[in-house]
């Protein structure tokens, strides 16, 4: 290992590279967790960021060439991989999404194939996308983290997106009257006036904390499995470099076991993420009377 402890090992390895504004005035890339906090909230996660951009264009990039290889004749393996991706993501929008937009199952394609890649680097061995992009720049002690799904500010930023488009549907289709009347007359309500209106503050607090609580549990799902799924990668390579060979082949054992295992927690956690969404954005469509 570069660190000399099993800590700063750990810590090298749960460090995003940041980019920010330096205590001098510049702007440059952080060397420490310290002098990343110092940044404050205009750093760049450029490893998340740059690896997110990337997945996505690898998912059109695939897409956009099985469309245009798509034949009516006998398909290919890409074509016949990417039919039944959309034809199970549209049988789960038609199932959960009861209103009329086009929109929803590109949005839900979009969402289960790009977290999933994201998700899918974390079956990437800990020290290899470090090394690799160390040995690029030249600098041994580079912290890299290819997982995106694993930086709170990826998950948020996507499920931030989904919230807007929860609002403004909301809004669409039930008018700004309706969206304000669905978060203060419900889910409390009373045929006389004076008890409704002492109503309307305890409804719109509950109400509130419903929505505002719907972006906030959609990332942080995410990101806590996430997490916890690359943190014990790192903890097995930290048992690599024991320096004990009946440690070293534990694991070994362990890294193949939680490898399988994870691949369903990778793809589940893709599924969860498109399905809450779309949910959420049925909600948003449904007239509440």
């Amino acid at each position: 290992m570069a660190e000399t402890t099993a800590s700063g090992y750990i810590q090298h390895h749960l460090q995003n590279l940041t980019f920010g504004q330096l205590p001098n005035g510049g702007w440059g890339f952080a060397h420490t967790a310290a002098e990343a906090k110092e940044m404050g909230f205009w750093a760049f996660h450029v490893d998340t960021l740059g690896w997110s951009v990337a997945l996505g264009l690898i998912f059109v990039f695939l897409f956009r060439m099985a469309a245009k290889r798509a034949t009516s004749g006998q398909p290919g393996g890409l074509q016949n991989f990417v039919e039944v991706l959309i034809e199970f993501v549209d049988s789960s929008v038609k199932d959960t999404f009861h209103g009329r937009n086009p929109l929803i199952a590109p949005l839900a394609l979009t969402i289960f194939v790009w977290v999933f890649l994201m998700n899918a680097v974390d079956l990437v061995p800990v020290d290899w996308i470090p090394k690799l992009a160390a040995f690029i720049t030249g600098d041994p002690h580079l912290v890299f983290r290819a997982v995106s799904t694993t930086d709170p500010n990826a998950t948020l930023g996507m499920s931030l997106s989904v919230f807007a488009l929860i609002i403004f549907y909301s809004i669409k289709v039930k008018g700004i009257g309706g969206f304000i009347g669905e978060l203060t007359l419900h889910p409390f309500g009373s045929k006389n006036i004076f008890v409704q209106a002492l109503l309307i503050p305890v409804n719109f607090l509950l109400e509130f904390v419903t929505l505002v609580a719907k972006p906030i549990s959609l990332a942080l799902r995410l990101f806590g499995n996430m997490y916890a799924g690359e943190l014990v990668f790192i903890l097995i390579a930290v048992m690599f470099g024991s320096g004990l060979l009946w440690l070293s082949g534990l694991g070994v054992v362990l890294q193949w076991a939680w490898a399988v295992f994870h691949i369903l927690i990778i793809t589940l956690q893709a599924f969860i993420f498109m399905m809450l969404s779309i949910v959420y954005l049925s909600m948003a469509h449904e007239e509440n009377h």
